[in-house]
């Protein structure tokens, strides 16, 4: 037997397993940022993908009703007499059934239950991360959709003030490419709230138009330190794609709530018709 046989092998010092450990955390630490952004972006494709489900579910009810845009909510005494007020996602919950899906104005086109992790469901906001805006806590739909263009009659909450506008047909939507169907949506709040309506940057009153302190665009998506982040906006040509935020959109920076632009142009295509 020689000596090199012999000899035992060298292990490694206590030096030298602290510096490969300390190397693996900093490969660690730099491919931590890497894996969220591919984490992120996986989910604002599937965010993409359900807008997209959502607006042909849309084009659909479109068809099926000569060719008239979905409205936001039924809500009126006329509408639904002493019933529950019924809006594109479902019933408002406050009966002793709960949330009823299968009544909302989407439900017959879209193969999907009005559920967390549902297409209704944006998964960068999943059910736990906010609070039902109805009674009951349980999943809607964290996007918005717009009916103060494409419903104004039928949007609660605004009708008093703009239900003169009329209720569109597809037909007569103007550049299809632009104008905001569906888009990521959040109102402020510790938890924020669902919303169903996508309000937009400037509200109509009295004859003229006035900034919204309240809007309810979400920019959920790729937020880091410093940045806004995005929103997933599905287009009323069936296109959906995402838009990042410049810092004067957001109304409330610590949420990412505020608006595509600081006009009206994805939201309210005419408003200086109005």
């Amino acid at each position: 037997m020689t000596d090199r046989e012999s000899r035992p092998g060298r292990g490694f010092t206590l030096v030298e397993l602290l510096v490969v450990i300390a190397v693996i955390a900093l490969l660690v630490g730099l491919l931590l940022p890497s894996l969220r952004g591919v984490r992120e972006s996986a989910r604002q494709t599937l965010c993409l993908s359900n807008q997209r489900q959502m607006t042909i579910g849309w084009t659909m009810y479109a068809n099926t009703y000569a060719d008239r845009a979905m409205p936001l909510a039924y809500w009126s005494v006329a509408d639904i007499g002493t019933g529950e007020q019924i809006f594109w996602w479902g019933t408002h919950g406050s009966g002793p059934e709960g949330v009823d899906h299968t009544k909302g104005f989407l439900a017959p086109f879209l193969d999907s239950a009005l559920s967390a992790r549902s297409v209704y469901e944006c998964p960068s906001q999943p059910w736990g991360t906010y609070r039902a805006q109805g009674p009951r806590q349980s999943p809607t739909s964290t996007y918005g959709y717009n009916g103060y263009y494409l419903s104004p009659p039928k949007t609660p909450g605004w009708a008093s003030s703009i239900g003169f506008r009329p209720w569109r047909r597809l037909f007569e939507i103007r550049r299809t490419d632009n104008v905001f169907v569906f888009a990521d949506a959040m109102l402020a709040g510790t938890p924020p709230r669902n919303c169903a309506l996508l309000d937009p940057p400037m509200l109509y009153s009295s004859g003229s138009w006035q900034e919204n302190p309240f809007p309810t665009t979400s920019f959920r998506h790729h937020r880091r330190v410093g940045t806004g982040g995005s929103t997933c906006t599905a287009r009323a040509d069936g296109s959906a794609r995402a838009v990042e935020a410049k810092p004067d959109w957001l109304v409330d920076e610590p949420r990412a709530i505020g608006s595509v632009g600081d006009i009206d142009d994805h939201y309210v295509p005419d408003a200086q018709d109005w």
